[in-house]
């Protein structure tokens, strides 16, 4: 570590204001995230690096904020991708973090979150894995006691995800999301297409529902969802999904965690954070030694997931209908 008039150094990235609040309710300092991030370096970088990144940042009295495009301010020596955004009909410069300077850097520029695709840049039309997220029922978002019960019942419905995969020739892995639910990831081959990928995804869902519908639901709309874990299937394509290991904006700063699949009934989102993930750690590195190999997508599963409408775009038409019905409703004398 050196020193420059701005203060601390490392790797060659001035870090200045250290010392002051992350932001409210984080009990950290910003000092807090870039030691937690150096720590980390060497883990959570395998699933950064090569990846279009988007980053959550707080600045000093303001919101959080999405951050996809580069400032003009960006080093020269961070990486950048131009990649097309069909929403806003423009092209967007990514960054690539590839290395613990930038890293770095993405620390000292208050980047607490951090969001890669599920492809890498040169192979955009290739998502790397399959991902199911997790989502309590609506009142699992309180906080205390509901929402420790709504997480607890994401464990369960994860469990229908690794039977689900298990039924389909498949393994797969699981993490917190570091919010209130979880993430299960699905290496997959590298000649799998978008298309196929976010099919399998949709079928993997509907069949882990079928083992019980009781506790889990596809349904899009919250509305209808009834007090279940939503199964969300969207995370898919051109997508992206918090890094394992990566912090989040929520009190106390916890981070997205992996954890073994018979640990899922006696862990909590919160016992994870940037104050004693590296403790709990060691030097073991969880989500690259549980990983399995890429798998192939069975022929059924895409074919299946064919038959299943994109979930936003049959909410989308839904939600018309019943607008429609409503309108219709008052109309009527």
């Amino acid at each position: 570590m050196g020193t420059t008039r701005s203060g601390e150094s490392r790797a060659g990235v001035p870090l200045t204001n250290l010392d002051q609040p992350l932001f409210e309710q984080a009990g950290a300092s910003k000092r807090d995230l870039v030691d937690y991030l150096d720590a980390v370096c060497d883990r959570i970088l395998p699933g950064l690096r090569g990846r279009p990144l988007s980053v959550m940042r707080v600045l000093r009295g303001q919101a959080p904020f999405m951050q996809k495009n580069v400032p003009k301010y960006t080093p020269s020596w961070v990486r950048t991708v131009p990649v097309w955004a069909e929403a806003s009909r423009r092209e967007v410069s990514y960054a690539l973090c590839d290395d613990r300077r930038t890293l770095l850097w993405f620390g000292n520029q208050r980047a607490i979150e951090y969001h890669p695709t599920l492809a890498r840049a040169e192979a955009m039309s290739r998502p790397t894995h399959l991902v199911l997220d997790l989502d309590p029922p609506a009142d699992g978002e309180a906080e205390g006691e509901q929402g420790a019960e709504g997480f607890r019942q994401a464990a369960r419905a994860a469990l229908l995800v690794r039977q689900a995969l298990a039924d389909s020739g498949l393994a797969g892995v699981v993490k917190t999301s570091g919010a209130k639910g979880l993430h299960v990831f699905v290496p997959i081959e590298a000649h799998q297409d978008m298309e196929d990928t976010a099919a399998a995804t949709r079928a993997l869902a509907a069949r882990a529902e079928r083992i019980d519908p009781a506790l889990a639901t596809t349904a899009f709309i919250k509305a209808d969802r009834g007090g279940k874990v939503f199964l969300d299937p969207t995370r898919a394509g051109g997508a992206t999904v918090v890094a394992a290991y990566s912090p989040r904006i929520r009190p106390g700063v916890p981070v997205s965690f992996p954890v073994a699949w018979t640990d899922l009934d006696r862990i909590a989102p919160g016992d994870f954070t940037i104050r004693n993930a590296v403790g709990l750690l060691g030097s073991a590195d969880p989500w690259a030694e549980s990983m399995p190999a890429p798998q192939g997508l069975p022929a059924d599963l895409i074919e299946e997931g064919h038959t299943i409408p994109v979930p936003r775009v049959a909410a989308m038409h839904e939600g018309k209908r019943r607008a429609k019905a409503r309108r219709e409703q008052q109309d009527t004398p």
